[in-house]
């Protein structure tokens, strides 16, 4: 039973890992940009969640909302804006670039709201409860049913809508998605918006598991980076499977290791599966 509960706390875990993660994926297989501002997406989506809980009373699971077109639009118009005037050019150009843009977000974070740890503290929270033996808590594990309901949708827009396939075609080839009438600068700025705006749900959604600060960036980045290697770039599903693993993973790492360790053990997993697979569990090689 013991081993069932760390199982189930490493599944609920990973399906909000996914979610932080799909973004990440998708911006850096349709750009081939690794956006280092994307923790900081997830910590604005979490501060915006909080706010609107302690000053207008709206839950953390439907700020998603807010957070998702607030972040759409600033990831929108920075993509418009500034990134599309380095795209295609080498990927440290674009690293250089998002890392200076992730200084100035964290720095304006820290700024505007301090270092300091806050958490979202429901009214009503809707406690746990004990299902065959197992102790299930119930917010979180909305919280994670709502962040895999958002990675599917997010699979069916980019499966059986018109803007969706224009993203899957610049992925696959932008010159030749430009010859069929493609505007491939839109679809960047649109597809780079859709990261953010998950990011932003995905803050909102971990403002009810994770403490809010500007200090946590880093550390969602790596998460997004790790998920991405693990279950494979470009993939939602890859995302999804990549999230339920590294959250299993750190899970039983925590009860072996200890749980300050979690993210050392994300990160040795990281290496060895550049080593050994570096297409991950559902990647296709040329989509690396």
């Amino acid at each position: 039973m013991l081993y069932a509960q760390i199982l189930l706390n490493g599944l609920v875990l990973g399906g909000l890992y996914a979610t932080i993660a799909v973004g990440f994926s998708l911006v850096w297989g349709v750009l081939n940009v690794i956006n280092i501002l994307h923790g900081s997406f997830v910590v604005l989506g979490s501060y915006i969640a909080y706010f609107s809980y302690v000053h207008f009373g709206i839950h953390p699971y439907l700020s998603i909302v807010t957070a998702g077109a607030v972040l759409f639009v600033l990831g929108y118009c920075l993509q418009a804006g500034l990134i599309n005037r380095v795209v295609g050019a080498p990927v440290l150009t674009t690293l250089v670039l998002t890392f200076g843009l992730d200084l100035i977000a964290n720095n304006s974070m820290i700024l505007a709201f301090s270092a300091d740890y806050r958490s979202v503290t429901l009214a009503n929270p809707l406690g746990s409860a004990i299902i065959g033996g197992l102790v299930v808590p119930l917010d979180r594990l909305v919280a994670t049913l709502l962040a895999i309901l958002l990675t599917g949708i997010l699979y069916f827009v980019l499966v059986h809508s018109r803007i969706g396939r224009a993203i899957i075609a610049v992925r696959m080839d932008a010159e030749a998605a430009a010859l069929m009438g493609v505007k491939v600068k839109r679809i960047y700025a649109i597809t780079f918006g859709i990261g953010a705006l998950m990011a932003g749900a995905a803050g909102s959604l971990l403002s009810l598991v994770f403490p809010i600060s500007p200090l946590n960036g880093p550390e969602f980045l790596g998460i997004a980076f790790v998920v991405c290697v693990l279950g494979g770039l470009g993939s939602v599903a890859g995302a999804v499977v990549g999230g339920l693993a590294l959250g299993a993973i750190q899970s039983f790492g925590a009860l072996l290791f200890g749980p300050q360790h979690g993210l050392t053990i994300a990160f040795a997993l990281l290496i060895l599966l550049l080593i050994f697979k570096p297409s991950g569990i559902m990647g296709r090689r040329g989509y690396e």
